[in-house]
């Protein structure tokens, strides 16, 4: 469980909320980590994101379940701000779709017409929900 009164925690909890990417580290069938960039959102003690269903990510999670975010620092030396969880994966076929979803959308409903799509054919690419329970954190 990760305490996030502390310092650390709160600083982290900070990231979880203001944060538009965060960087998912899977790892493929020959051990190598495959980070990637990643939209999310915080819904309760998990992170939920969402996946097109041919994705290698989900191919990987479906073999390793162990993962590990973290967040890009503004911090030009990368001395400050660095912030790494380690959690558990697993596809969550109970997650709302990405358009029912009211806090994934408010977060997103501009990328997704950025990238020149609408609501409902970014959930229809982006199907399967995948839902992390973070494990552990680490960082300054």
């Amino acid at each position: 469980m990760i305490d996030f009164k502390s310092k650390l925690g709160k600083k982290a909890m900070r990231h979880l909320k203001k944060e538009y990417f965060i960087w998912l580290t899977t790892v493929d069938s020959s051990g190598t980590p495959q980070p990637r960039p990643v939209w999310f959102i915080l819904e309760g003690d998990s992170i939920l994101l969402y996946s097109q269903p041919s994705a290698f990510k989900l191919k990987h999670i479906v073999n390793n379940p162990n993962i590990a975010l973290h967040f890009n620092t503004a911090d030009p030396k990368g001395e400050e701000d660095l912030i790494i969880f380690k959690g558990i994966a697993k596809v969550d076929p109970k997650a709302k779709p990405v358009n029912k979803n009211r806090a994934y959308m408010r977060k997103y409903r501009e990328g997704i017409k950025r990238l020149g799509s609408t609501p409902q054919k970014f959930t229809e690419g982006y199907s399967t929900a995948i839902r992390i329970k973070l494990t552990s954190l680490r960082g300054w």
